[in-house]
Formats: C-alpha cells, sequence, structure tokens
C-alpha cells in the first residue's frame, strides 16, 4: 500500500526536527552557566533559546496529537464503500441502491464522496448509485503526479470496470468535475445515458474571470502549501475547523471535517488546482454530444441576502458564470437548465430536495418510463 508522505512522513521529519532543536535547546541553555559569558549575553541568549525551545516543542506537540487523532479517526471509520486497486493504488467507490442506469456522483475540488450525503440516499431509492474518491481523496490513495482530466477520468473508466459497472451510467459532476465528466463523455461514450452538471466548471473559465480574482488565483499554489503545514502541524485543529462541516448531521459533518483536515486531501486538491489549465485545454474542445440527455443545475446568480454588498468584482463573477452556465446548454440538443433559488456554489447541500426530485424524473425520462420533456434549451428558475 503507498505511503501517505503527509499523513506519516511529514509528522515524522517535523517531531525529528523539533526533538534536535529542542534537545540543542536545553543543552545550550544548561552550559551557559558555566560559561565566561557577561551577564547581559547569557540572559539575552536564554530568552531567545527559550522562544525557540517553546516554538519546537509546541510544533512537535502539535504534529503529534494531530497525526494520532488523525490514525484514531482513520480506524475507527473504515471506508463507507469498497476499495478497488486501479494502477496499483486503491480508489474507494460507494455504491447503494439497485437499478439501471448506474449514476456516478463525482465532487468538487477538495470534497470527498460524503459531499452527496443528501442525495445519494433518496436517489438510491430509484437506481444503483454510486460516489467514489477521486486520488488523495476520502478513502483513496494519493497518487503522484499531475492531476489533470485525461487521467482522471482514466483512472475512473477503470475503476468502473473493476467494479463490475459495465451497463449503462449517469455521470453527475459537481465544479470542477463537470470538465471531468464532459472528458469522460468525449472519451467513453459508449452506454453514456446522460450528464448531470451541478454548478458544473468549463473549460478556460479562468480567461473570463474578473483580473482580481485571476491574481488571486496565481497565489492559490503558495495558500495551498501553507494551509498544508497548518494542518501537518496540527494548527487547523487546535483552531477547531476540524470539527464539523456545516450543513450536515453530527457523524456525516465529522467525517467531512475530518478528511478535509488531512494534508494529503490538500496536496491532492492542489494537485488538481495545479492542473486545471491543461484539464480545460483538454476538455475545451469536447461537445457537443448531439441528443444526449443533460440537465445543468445552477447556483443562484443573486446575493443570499438582500443585506449583502458583493464588491465590484463579485458581482462581475456571478454574471460571467451564470453566462457560462448557460452556455453548457449547448453541449445538447437535449438539455435542460435549472437554477437553484437560494442556492450557494453548493447546490447537492443548499437543495438537495431539488436535485432528489429532478434527477429522478431525469432518470424516468431516460428509463423512457415517463414522456421526454418538452422544454429542451430552456433555463427556469425553481
Amino acid at each position: 500500500m503507498p505511503m501517505d508522505r503527509d499523513l506519516v512522513v511529514a509528522p515524522a521529519i517535523v517531531l525529528g526536527i523539533a526533538l534536535l532543536v529542542s534537545g540543542f535547546c536545553f543543552h545550550r541553555m544548561c552550559a551557559l552557566g558555566i560559561k565566561g559569558y557577561p551577564k547581559w549575553r547569557r540572559i539575552s541568549e536564554r530568552m531567545v533559546l527559550s522562544f525557540v525551545f517553546l516554538v519546537a516543542v509546541a510544533a512537535g506537540a502539535g504534529t503529534t496529537f494531530n497525526a494520532v487523532v488523525t490514525h484514531h479517526y482513520r480506524a475507527r471509520h473504515a471506508a463507507p464503500g469498497s476499495l478497488y486497486m486501479v494502477d496499483g493504488y486503491k480508489i474507494h467507490l460507494h455504491c447503494s441502491g439497485e437499478g439501471s442506469p448506474t449514476i456516478v456522483l463525482d465532487g468538487g475540488l477538495g470534497d470527498d464522496s460524503l459531499i452527496w450525503a443528501k442525495v445519494q440516499p433518496e436517489l438510491s431509492k430509484i437506481t444503483r448509485v454510486c460516489a467514489y474518491d477521486r486520488a488523495g481523496f476520502g478513502w483513496s490513495d494519493p497518487r503522484p503526479g499531475p492531476r489533470d482530466a485525461d487521467r482522471i477520468v482514466q483512472e475512473l473508466h477503470l475503476l468502473l470496470t473493476e467494479a463490475g459497472i459495465s451497463g449503462s451510467t449517469v455521470l453527475m459532476g459537481h465544479s470542477v468535475a463537470g470538465l471531468y465528466i464532459r472528458a469522460y463523455a468525449a472519451r467513453y461514450p459508449q452506454k453514456l445515458s446522460g450528464l448531470v452538471f451541478v454548478d458544473g466548471s468549463t473549460p478556460l473559465q479562468e480567461d473570463l474571470f474578473p483580473e482580481e480574482l485571476r491574481e488571486e488565483d496565481k497565489n492559490a499554489e503558495l495558500e495551498f502549501m501553507k494551509l498544508k503545514w497548518f494542518e501537518i502541524l496540527g494548527a487547523t485543529r487546535a483552531m477547531g475547523q476540524c470539527r464539523h462541516f456545516e450543513g450536515f448531521d453530527d457523524l456525516t459533518g465529522k467525517m467531512i471535517a475530518e478528511n478535509q483536515c488531512r494534508a494529503s486531501q490538500l496536496t491532492a486538491m492542489g494537485r488538481e488546482h495545479q492542473s486545471f489549465r491543461q484539464s480545460s485545454n483538454q476538455t475545451a474542445g469536447t461537445g457537443p454530444f448531439g441528443d444526449l440527455p443533460i440537465l445543468i443545475f445552477s447556483q443562484d446568480p443573486q446575493p443570499s441576502a438582500p443585506s449583502e454588498s458583493p464588491t465590484q468584482a463579485e458581482v462581475e463573477f456571478r454574471k460571467i458564470w451564470n453566462e457560462m452556465q448557460e452556455d453548457l446548454k449547448h453541449l445538447s440538443t437535449h438539455s435542460r437548465r435549472i437554477i437553484a433559488k437560494g442556492s450557494s456554489h453548493y447546490i447537492q447541500v443548499d437543495r438537495p430536495d431539488l436535485l432528489n426530485s429532478e434527477v429522478t424524473d431525469f432518470i424516468q425520462q431516460i428509463r423512457g418510463k415517463v414522456s421526454q420533456p418538452t422544454d429542451y434549451g430552456t433555463t427556469k428558475i425553481e
């Protein structure tokens, strides 16, 4: 089994350095008493050594505590689904329900399969639903190298083959997974019965974003590195950010928060972010997909509360994002778009009722159990 370097190696290195530094500081402070240094130097050096000693002890203790708690959590909370070997790495797939087509759920950047906890149980009542963790997320092993769309969809295809899912499928992707399900449709169209975009990303979207947001994006790699070491050192846990992910019951919210507090998940997130431009280039030429049934869910472009005062960049971003969501309808002659009223980017958390109802009808339409929609190409607000 591949070793999780962020969970094992990095904490071990931090602890080793902390022990060496604290040991040196303690030895040096003990030796100062027998040195013939002036009093001012002994006092000032003891102050500096004491500070360094405390920092080293805090870093070592925080890292150790965080690693122990994380290992304990992983031991107590086994993967809810099954682990399949894909190119020598374990990938987590959680399936429930029965029937065809199989809905395959793919989360956004930084999210694991539990982000669908309000959707999967309901949709499982009408068909088989499988949520999976991309490499490094949730219970899936981290993988080295770039994490672009072509690599990710190849791994998903191998995973579905390994899991024996060979029949009709519907891919449902949130945020960045909008690129991945689009790439999958272009590369593996056989037995694909439909696509569902949940506020999905679009190719080359960053070129259209306001300059202020593009500048922030350039600093993302440094921000990922900083947050990663915050998590390794236990600072994130100390600030209470590993306790609960809002919008879910206590157990699910705790599990999501714990997964997001793993440095390896942040590393996987950073690698996908670094590969976003490549993923965009790989999917820019995909589609249209003929009359493939496509359902598009989009966040509410209006502020969630009238009292909010968004910046000019935020207003411009919402307008551009809404236009890109509208453009997704051109991927098929059998596409429809629904704006989830009152929803943020996380529609599956804010409006699971809408997803559960509309996707249920979508599946029944694919099966031919109900009549086909008469409003293809439209956008409505629900």
